[in-house]
């Protein structure tokens, strides 16, 4: 479980509360406007935005402290956030060992991982010669050999095309249900959420709020996400 107790991070002056829990094993979509602080909750869980109040807790420890490599978090960016001078089964890799000196059950782990988003044909491949899903995927892959409990994606599929990104959310909500992960989905795309996540945080005028329903928060949206979704 995910336990944010008063809560503060800072990103640059921009501050954002939260005093909310997440259920182990669940998709939540993390919703709101443009620079309310989705990416900064979503960041500051990671740990790449410090807490500055309260604290971070994961099934009852404290990590409010913790490095962001330390924490039981892995992070989806935006861009992927691939290396482009290294081929697919090395950017995976990545995800096991810095150095890239895997073992042999180091190497079947990274392999198993790049079967399961359907890259094994492609593992040779470079960043340049994928194409967006592709790359999506790999960051997936690299997600998956990680084997933490708590998955954080911040818009990774934004760019994609709304077949593809429903084909990447099912894959994610997949990879969630055979490891029993927590998601953290950041997304400006009510219809996403309504795809594959659980509950909604509704992020708005500096505040987090707590999880409630996907189906209950959008079909009777409060006044701050009805003027956001513009109904």
């Amino acid at each position: 479980m995910l336990r944010l107790e008063r809560a503060r991070f800072c990103n640059g002056g921009f501050l954002l509360d939260a005093d909310l829990t997440v259920e182990t094993g669940r998709i939540v979509a993390l919703i709101g406007p443009s620079g309310a602080g989705k990416s900064t909750l979503a960041d500051g869980i990671a740990g790449f935005v410090p807490l500055v109040a309260g604290r971070v807790l994961w099934h009852g420890r404290d990590i409010g402290a913790a490095s962001p490599g330390a924490r039981p978090v892995a992070m989806v960016f935006q861009d992927g956030n691939l290396f482009g001078h290294l081929d697919v089964a090395a950017n995976v890799g990545l995800g096991l060992r810095p150095d890239l000196r895997l073992s042999a059950a180091e190497r079947a782990r990274r392999d198993a991982a790049i079967a399961r988003v359907g890259l094994s044909d492609m593992a040779a491949r470079r960043p340049a010669a994928l194409s967006g899903g592709q790359q999506s995927r790999a960051a997936l892959a690299r997600v998956l050999v990680q084997d933490r409990g708590l998955i954080v994606l911040d818009e990774p599929f934004a760019a994609l095309g709304p077949a593809l990104r429903g084909e990447m959310l099912d894959l994610v909500a997949g990879i969630a249900a055979e490891t029993g992960a927590t998601v953290l989905m950041v997304t400006h795309a009510p219809q996403d959420a309504r795809r594959i996540a659980d509950q909604i945080i509704l992020v708005t005028g500096g505040r987090a709020e707590s999880p409630r329903a996907t189906a209950d928060l959008l079909d009777a949206p409060p006044a701050a996400l009805r003027a956001y979704l513009g109904d």
